[in-house]
C-alpha cells in the first residue's frame, strides 16, 4: 500500500532517518540534486534539519511516499516568494529511492504536491533537473512545458559539469 502524505514539522523530523536514507540512495546513484559523493547519513542529516526548519516556518511543503510505513519517496515545493512572486512556487527534489522505483510513486508525489500548491494560491511551478538525466523524462509526461538548457549549471555528484534543464507548469487559471 502507497501513502502519500503532506508532513507537518514534527512528522518530518520523525521522518529524518528514512528520509535521510532516500537522499543517500539517490546522491549514490548518481543523481544531481545538490550534493557530491561520497554521501552518507552524517551529510544528509542537516539538510533534512533545514528542510523541517522550513516546514515548520511555512517556506516549504514537504511530502512523502510511505510504503509499507517506509518512507521511499519525497517532494517539495518552495512556497515562500518574493513579494512579486507569490503565486509562483518552486518544485524541490523529487526523490525516489531505487528499491521502490517503477511502481508511479513521483506521478503521485507531484499530483499531490500540484493539488497542495493550488490549495495555497499558487498558480504557476517551476523547477530544474540535470539534462540527460532519468528524471527529465519524468515531467513532460506530468504536463510539464520544458523552457531551455542551462549550459554548466552545476556538477553531477561524482563530478564534471551538467547541463540544467528548465521546467515549467501552470497548474490553476
Amino acid at each position: 500500500m502507497i501513502d502519500i502524505r503532506l508532513l507537518s514539522a514534527a512528522e518530518a523530523r520523525a521522518a529524518l532517518p528514512d528520509l535521510c536514507d532516500v537522499l543517500v540512495d539517490c546522491v549514490n546513484s548518481g543523481a544531481s540534486v545538490g550534493f557530491m559523493q561520497p554521501y552518507g547519513t552524517d551529510d544528509a542529516l542537516p539538510y533534512w534539519h533545514g528542510v523541517a526548519d522550513g516546514v515548520e516556518s511555512g517556506a516549504t511543503l514537504l511530502f512523502v511516499a510511505a510504503v509499507e510505513g517506509r518512507v521511499v519517496g519525497t517532494v517539495q515545493v518552495g512556497a515562500a516568494q518574493m513579494p512579486n512572486q507569490p503565486h509562483r512556487g518552486d518544485l524541490k527534489k523529487l526523490l525516489v529511492h531505487r528499491s521502490a522505483r517503477g511502481q508511479g510513486l513521483a506521478r503521485l508525489l507531484m499530483e499531490a504536491a500540484e493539488r497542495e500548491a493550488i490549495s495555497i494560491g499558487k498558480t504557476l511551478l517551476v523547477l530544474d533537473t540535470a539534462t540527460g538525466s532519468d528524471a527529465e523524462a519524468i515531467y513532460p509526461r506530468l504536463g510539464w512545458q520544458r523552457v531551455g538548457v542551462v549550459p554548466d549549471y552545476a556538477m553531477w555528484p561524482e563530478g564534471g559539469l551538467c547541463d540544467t534543464t528548465i521546467f515549467f507548469k501552470r497548474i490553476a487559471a
